[in-house]
């Protein structure tokens, strides 16, 4: 290990005890050891412990005082709650006070060392992240693109890049994938930062409109034109003019954007005087160029004019790992926005966000996020905040795995099979999924003899 990792274990058991002392020891942690709730309280107060293990039942002060005087004193201290069978619901409380998660008695040594293996790793994560983002806000001032993927780190680089030119830039992606984003964080690192940044969506306006709004109009243009009006081209510049999703534009409208490109001028609509203008255009699109460009459905010269400098972004389900961070970062967002006290997201709901295919891309997971904090009544994010057409959605992924060509009966054993064992057995979450009710669930695991055992 790079540093040192200081664990305390709590449980009123010794066996217990010194046997978690005995394995974390071996696995290169620092362990201390107290017997009770009050001893693990007074600990913390001269040492601050990376990871708490505690048991929740206790005498006199139990393992719920111990995570609340730790979320106070030490927010950052990870805790772990090992709880008997009998306290789940203490358990799953528990992590709704800010507990990252719970082992059941009698535990498993692996599952001990993993559980704690994966809490550091992610508080690793989130610090690194804290510490990149302080660093892309200052160094780029991209504060609303998040994300340290291969791919992501490609287009900080890009960006850096390109900013400081006066190239023509086409961000290629998906709907949802940020591409505003990127063409904000371009004008906003470029030599045009005081000057306007004036976005306009081509695939929302109707031709004679968008004509209009670019190029603007003289009084008598048309019906309704009463006085003379500037376009957005105009009004952008010396600036940067974002025109999103350009691959939408008719064709007679392309022949005049490609105009504004070479020559750098641009006519009012119902004008006869030409205006020069300095504006530096970033356009971008979900559509392919190339192909439309094939079908003769987009000009090749205004395609060449565009695809100087080309940015892709990546849908999310190509970058996953950046999932937990963009979470996290929507998390934070919202709670300050809310005001809510929501801090964390739990590794089940976590793992769900994980195996979601995202076809709304980071969009969709903004609002899903924002969703769940405006909701949410309690400082974590768990499994059952989230949307249920999420998690339905995630299991029909899942199921799609299952052989085909067997009986219908065999195929509804083995999806009742799958969701069990993807909701670790849980039976109120499975029968939520399957759209049953836990007596019906009950009902079809004995006549298709499934055990509902944990």
């Amino acid at each position: 290990m790079s540093s040192q990792v200081y664990i305390l274990v709590v449980d009123d058991d010794e066996i217990t005890c010194n046997l978690l002392e005995e394995v974390l020891s071996k696995e290169g942690y620092a362990v201390d050891k107290a017997l009770d709730g009050r001893a693990a309280i007074d600990k913390g107060e001269s040492r601050p412990y990376d990871v708490v293990l505690t048991d929740i039942r206790m005498i006199d002060v139990d393992g719920m005082e111990v995570l609340k005087a730790y979320r106070q004193k030490s927010p950052d201290t990870i805790i772990i709650m090992m709880t008997a069978f009998g306290s789940i619901e203490t358990a799953i409380q528990a992590i709704k006070e800010g507990a990252y998660d719970y082992v059941s008695k009698p535990f498993k040594l692996e599952e001990i060392k993993l559980t704690i293996r994966r809490a550091l790793e992610q508080k690793r994560l989130l610090q690194e992240n804290l510490l990149y983002r302080q660093e892309l806000v200052t160094k780029y001032k991209l504060e609303n693109i998040v994300g340290r993927s291969p791919q992501m780190l490609q287009v900080y680089k890009t960006i850096a890049r390109v900013a400081e030119s006066r190239s023509t830039v086409l961000i290629l992606g998906e709907s949802g994938t940020g591409k505003e984003l990127v063409a904000r964080a371009i004008h906003f690192n470029s030599p045009r930062s005081p000057k306007p940044f004036v976005a306009v969506d081509c695939g929302s306006l109707a031709e004679t409109l968008l004509e209009s709004e670019l190029f603007g109009h003289v009084r008598g243009a048309f019906t309704g034109a009463v006085t003379s009006k500037k376009g957005l081209f105009e009004e952008a510049d010396n600036g940067t003019c974002f025109l999103d999703e350009v691959g939408d534009i008719s064709l007679s409208m392309q022949a005049k954007l490609l105009r504004v490109i070479q020559e750098h001028e641009i006519k009012r609509v119902g004008g006869t005087e030409t205006v020069k203008i300095d504006v530096r255009i970033v356009a971008a699109t979900n559509k392919n160029l190339e192909e439309l460009v094939a079908d003769k459905k987009f000009r090749e010269d205004l395609f060449y004019r565009l695809n100087v400098v080309s940015i892709y972004l990546p849908p999310l389900r190509e970058r996953t790992d950046d999932i937990p961070l963009l979470a996290h970062h929507f998390l934070q967002k919202f709670a300050e926005e809310n005001q809510k006290p929501v801090s964390r997201i739990s590794p089940e709901a976590l793992d769900l966000l994980l195996r979601y295919q995202w076809p709304g891309n980071v969009r969709e997971l903004e609002n899903i996020i924002e969703r769940a904090v405006t909701l949410s009544h309690h400082s974590v994010i768990l499994y059952e905040d989230l949307p249920r057409r999420l998690r339905a959605e995630t299991y029909a992924v899942s199921a799609s795995s299952l052989p085909s060509h067997i009986p219908l009966s065999e195929l509804e054993k083995l999806y009742i099979k799958k969701v069990l064992e993807e909701t670790g057995g849980n039976k109120k979450k499975a029968a939520d999924i399957l759209g049953i009710d836990r007596r019906t669930l009950y009902r079809m695991a004995a006549r298709y003899g499934i055990s509902l055992k944990r």
